[in-house]
Order: structure tokens, then sequence, then C-alpha cells
């Protein structure tokens, strides 16, 4: 028997134009029920809200909390008060997204239900040099955190089913950073990611865009940056102790385990508290955590002493094997040590 999902479109709005009343209007005609969060705007707005009212659901925000929080405001709704089955997508309010996309986007969540479907862009020609930019980092960064080749990490038109709603109303962020959260989250969770292809559409050059691109950037990017200074903080740690026992001794292997576990103590609790805030059990996180510091110490000293082997000055070669086995780490810490267990229906 083929089940039948309803289809709800998201639309969080923050100062919204003409654009909006299209794209609801004719999500409307094809058979969406439309829920909007007015997340904050002026009272300039206010008519345009009241003309959407016939066709949607609006829900207001006093003051602006940022994007995570209205999708959230408005997951929490579309829980609340829409029996299950159903299929939420996620679109912007500025038009970028048309509805023949947004139809097939929602389609495809039906199809695989247990899966978080991007409406994913390709970034040729006539896509502003800043969203060119800002994707090709942030697609190369996710790549190697997280191990999955995604097209487009900043797409707005997601779909999910009622599967999921309570994973993505799990995932931590108030502001541009939750849809980044979002896929970071969702291979630690073993939910697969899919993709379809959607038009490329930039109105006026993105100027409607309320991205701030330093301050969503680095909340973006927040966990990478913690997770780069727990480690430098243990990489000083571990080479300063290392060269101390190194020219105590004269030796070159004892100084770098020495060295290797203690760092590796101070690097797992401020792993565990600081940057993954994981919710995993202190034992299991540390049996994975200190299985993988014995791999990557073994690896560790067979690189070096190689190093060494070969020529290469000692401390030169700590700072290379350190390098090469930093990105490593972390991929397998984010996915497998302090991975977060899947939020209950």
């Amino acid at each position: 028997m083929t089940t039948t999902f309803k289809k709800i479109a998201l639309i969080p709005a923050y100062e919204p134009d003409g654009e909006l009343l299209v794209t609801v209007g004719q999500l409307y005609e094809n058979g969406f029920h439309v829920v909007i969060v007015n997340d904050g705007s002026s009272e300039e707005r206010e008519p345009l809200f009241r003309t959407l009212r016939s066709m949607a659901d609006i829900i207001c925000h006093e003051v602006n909390m940022g994007k995570g929080e209205a999708l959230k405001t408005g997951m929490n709704f579309i829980r609340e008060y829409f029996p299950a089955p159903y299929v939420v997508v996620t679109a912007d309010a500025d038009g970028q997204h048309i509805t023949e996309d947004i139809i097939r986007v929602s389609e495809t969540a039906e199809r695989f239900p247990n899966a978080l479907v991007l409406g994913s862009r390709r970034f040729g020609k006539g896509v502003p040099l800043r969203s060119r930019f800002g994707n090709a980092v942030t697609r190369a960064v996710y790549r190697v955190t997280s191990g999955q080749n995604v097209c487009d990490t900043q797409t707005g038109l997601r779909a999910f089913s009622d599967r999921l709603i309570s994973e993505m109303l799990s995932v931590s962020g108030s502001r541009y950073e939750y849809e980044m959260n979002v896929l970071m989250e969702m291979p630690r969770r073993d939910i697969q990611i899919k993709e379809e292809i959607i038009q490329t559409v930039y109105l006026d050059g993105n100027s409607s865009s309320h991205f701030d691109t330093f301050r969503d950037s680095c909340l973006i990017y927040k966990e990478i940056l913690k997770y780069s200074v727990s480690s430098l903080v243990s990489f000083f740690a571990d080479y300063g102790l290392f060269c101390l026992l190194s020219l105590v001794t004269g030796l070159t292997v004892f100084p770098n385990i020495a060295a290797r576990l203690f760092s590796s103590v101070l690097n797992y609790n401020l792993n565990r508290k600081f940057v993954f805030d994981s919710d995993s059990s202190v034992k299991t996180s540390a049996v994975r955590y200190f299985a993988l510091a014995a791999v990557i110490l073994a690896l560790n000293t067979l690189i070096l002493k190689m190093l060494t082997v070969i020529g290469v000055n000692t401390y030169a070669g700590k700072l290379l094997t350190e390098t090469v086995l930093f990105l490593l780490s972390y991929v397998i810490q984010h996915r497998f040590v302090f991975g977060k267990e899947r939020a209950s229906a």
C-alpha cells in the first residue's frame, strides 16, 4: 500500500518582499500547506503577512532570533499540529527556490523518508563570487571533516519526512550555522544525505541575503575552530614535553610515547567538554578515544621513526607527523568517538 504524505512548506522570513507572496501562492496552488515564521520583521512588512494569512499559517517572533531558531519554531509547530506522515520542505523567502524544484525535492523525500534531501545548486558562471567562493571553501572543509561529498552545503532548500523531525530539532544552532550543523550531524547519526540538482537563481546579485559573511562564517566553522584550538593546546603540551624529555634522555621513541600519552588525556577532556559537547557516555567515548589514541600513537611513532631514519631532523619530523595526523584524528573523533545518539521520536 502506497503511503500518502502531506506536503508542508516551511519558510523562515525576515524582512521579506513580494517574492514571498509569489512563492506561497504557487505552493498553495500545488497542494502544499505553508508554514511561515516571521522572524522579527519590521512593522512595514505587516501588510504582506496579513495577505499571506489566507494561504499560510503565520508564526511570529517578537524579535529576530535567527534562521536556525525560526526553522525550529516552525518544526515544533508542525510536529504539534500535523499528524504523520508528512514531508517538510524548508525554502527561503527571497524567491530563489522555484516551485518546480520545491516539488521535486519533496517527492524525493517521499521516496526516501529516512534521508535528508538537499536541493543542490551548481556554481558556474553567473553566480556571485561571494557565493561561489563561500560554497567552495565550505564544501572542501565539509568533505574533509565529515567524509561526505555534497555539492551545495549552503542550500536552504531541504526536505525530510516526519521520521526525522526530532533529529532536526535536536541539532544545535540559532542562525545560519544551524544548517551547517545539520549537515555535520547527519553522518554522525547514520542518516543518509541525498541530493537533487536544482536551478541556481540569484536575484539582484543575492542582495536580499541576510547572511553576514564574517559573523555567520565564524558560527558555521565554530566546531572546527574549537577543535583546532584544542589540538593546538594539546600539540604544544605534546611538543614541549617531547623536546624536554629528548634533551634530557637523548632518545626519540620514549619521549614521543610519554608526550603522546600525556597530551592524549588532555585532548580527550578538551574535546569531550569543549569541542563536541558529546552526549555519549564517558566510558564509551573514553574507550573509543583511547583506542584511536593507541592507533594514532603507533602511526605517530612509526612515521616519526621513518622520517628520522631517512635523515629528517627530529623536531621537523615531529611537526610534519603531527600535521599529517591532525585531520585524520578530527574525522574519526567527529564521526565515531563523540558521535551523538539518534534523537527519540
